[in-house]
């Protein structure tokens, strides 16, 4: 990413009619600007708003010590699930909470609608930059190295899950690439399995896949966005999982149902190359299968490369409305950098931290008895070093990630390909932007 990325973004705010909140200017709507971040005189209570499971647990720990800056928490649907909505009809209002948590796919959204808080401009937060691992700190700094739209909270560094006793079984090498990946795909459809399952509707695996492999879907040149879902490396990425769709060597039931818990339960799929966060999926979704699960770096495009792709992860942001940024600054530090509520995210929600020192915590480097007593976040740990920092997100993810899923079931049903759904997404990605006077490269 390139540090003009932001005053992109700024020029792409002007255009929009229905930027920051609701045409006032920061004082009128009691928000803060971008140079102001002193602390505030006496108590102050801060509103957040998330969807992260338990977290009233980890919030009341900063609340018992910490009696002049009171948090509220205020949780709802998950952000596509209807929270980014309310955020946008609340920036529109003027009335957004104090911070909220966005993931960072969409925090480009939120920046094009000039409605978050620069909290680099808190000397606390641009002091606490090489507490993070450097790419979780570029997703929020949205190109320009000395910004920080929100606190780096979890990652999603990607891994292979694949079940040990069926590969030791059946005599087939755990495979180290994608091309014995495949190779691996039709030995286990020999053996009356399939190697995985490919998401028909959940992009954002895609996205990894394609992140790792060394595509790039947005750019910005300090004047307009360039969207390209289909450079080499993405259709080199859909080629690959078109061909194993096309050969029947995946299964393709929807991700997040029954049946999809059901093929790993049932030993039916053998790996999943995914997210750290997917060792609890895993676990809930497949508890017959205990003990015979492992965990393996993610297969690579070129033997004796170290690579990995993201999948997730999320930032605590402070929306620009609020008058207290500083205290907030302080809330969302704490939240993502301390051991007490890093640990206490992890235990209530499998958050995996944005921090070099969280990936060393004693509980995640302590064995893991559903995958054999293996130290399964020791793979994690170094998978989160290999993640390359140039990925850029465009602003308008979710309608990107509609069209794409659309065409995905196509593919997956015989109807097109995974090429032709990129094609289309890309199109309507271009024609969403200029919709909302987005500038955009043709």
């Amino acid at each position: 990413m390139r540090k003009s990325l932001l005053s992109a973004i700024v020029i792409a705010a002007l255009a929009l009619s229905a930027c920051g909140s609701g045409g006032d200017d920061d004082e009128a709507a009691g928000g803060s600007s971008a140079a102001s971040c002193a602390p505030s005189s006496g108590p102050v209570n801060l509103t957040y708003t998330t969807w992260i499971p338990g977290i009233e647990n980890v919030v009341k720990v900063w609340n018992d010590k910490n009696p002049n800056i009171q948090v509220k928490v205020q949780t709802g649907p998950n952000g596509n699930g209807g929270t980014y909505q309310n955020f946008f009809n609340q920036l529109k209002a003027g009335n957004t909470p104090d911070l909220g948590h966005i993931e960072y796919d969409a925090l480009p959204s939120f920046r094009v609608q000039d409605g978050l808080f620069d909290a680099a401009s808190c000397d606390i937060v641009a002091k606490a930059k090489d507490q993070f691992i450097p790419w979780t700190w570029n997703q929020v700094s949205l190109g320009d190295e000395k910004s920080a739209y929100g606190i780096p909270q979890d990652s999603g560094p990607m891994a292979m899950f694949y079940r040990a006793d069926l590969f030791e079984s059946n005599g087939i090498p755990v495979p180290k690439t994608w091309e014995e990946y495949a190779a691996a795909a039709v030995k286990v459809k020999a053996a009356g399995g399939y190697i995985t399952n490919f998401s028909q509707s959940d992009i954002n695996q895609f996205a990894g896949f394609a992140w790792q492999a060394g595509g790039r879907w947005f750019a910005n040149d300090g004047r307009q966005w360039t969207v390209n879902l289909t450079d080499d490396k993405t259709k080199k990425v859909a080629g690959y999982w078109q061909d194993l769709i096309g050969k029947k060597l995946v299964s393709t039931v929807p991700p997040w149902t029954t049946e999809w818990d059901n093929a790993y339960n049932s030993s039916s799929a053998w790996t999943w190359v995914s997210a750290v966060w997917g060792a609890n999926s895993i676990m809930s979704g497949a508890p017959k299968t205990a003990g015979k699960w492992r965990v393996a770096p993610m297969p690579q495009w070129n033997a004796g490369e170290n690579v990995a792709g993201n999948w997730g992860g999320s930032a605590t942001a402070i929306f620009k409305n609020s008058k207290h940024p500083y205290e907030a600054a302080q809330f969302a530090l704490w939240l993502n950098t301390s051991e007490e509520a890093l640990a206490l995210l992890n235990k209530e929600a499998q958050l995996y931290p944005a921090t070099t020192a969280g990936t060393k915590y004693s509980y995640l480097t302590n064995p893991v008895e559903f995958y054999g007593d293996q130290k399964i976040y020791e793979v994690f740990a170094e998978a989160s070093t290999q993640v390359t920092p140039d990925f850029t997100w465009g602003p308008t993810m979710t309608s990107t990630y509609t069209s794409a899923s659309d065409g995905f079931k196509a593919a997956v049903s015989g109807k097109g390909t995974l090429s032709d759904a990129l094609t289309a997404a890309q199109k309507s990605t271009v024609d969403t932007l200029k919709s909302q006077a987005i500038p955009v490269k043709e």
